[in-house]
């Protein structure tokens, strides 16, 4: 088994999944920390077939994150829900075993990905943040 930083006898759960989130993200550094308050991170087994059906996927092992909610910066509409980032832990999963990355980096390149739609950042900007932020 890959080394993560934690020895895991079974699949992670979802709320080990989702500390490993959490831990990644405390690890942004200022200012994207202090503009994440009110973001949701869920983790879920699998996104829905709405979802996979509206991105033109597949196989649900296709998506392992997702970032749904108005980008930083723009003004809030009644009904809106808060900014979400979304972990799919069977595709999370699935990529760990296949390639060996340790888990705790696998979560923090989605995790950083995916917060980096929040903020409108390129590709580019989101790798060197990710290298800001590896574990």
């Amino acid at each position: 088994m890959p080394d993560t930083g934690q020895s895991f006898r079974f699949a992670p759960t979802p709320q080990e999944i989702e500390t490993l989130a959490l831990e990644a993200l405390s690890r942004l550094p200022e200012p994207f920390r202090s503009y994440l308050s009110n973001v949701v991170m869920l983790v879920e087994d699998f996104a829905d077939a709405g979802i996979l059906k509206e991105m033109e996927i597949d196989d649900p092992f296709g998506l392992t994150g997702l970032y749904s909610g108005r980008p930083f910066g723009q003004e809030a509409q009644t009904g809106d829900l808060p900014p979400t980032v979304h972990l799919f832990r069977r595709p999370l999963l699935d990529e760990w075993v296949e390639t060996g990355v340790p888990l705790e980096a696998l979560i923090t390149h989605v995790v950083v990905h995916e917060i980096g739609h929040h903020f409108g950042l390129s590709d580019i900007d989101m790798h060197v943040l990710e290298d800001m932020v590896a574990p």
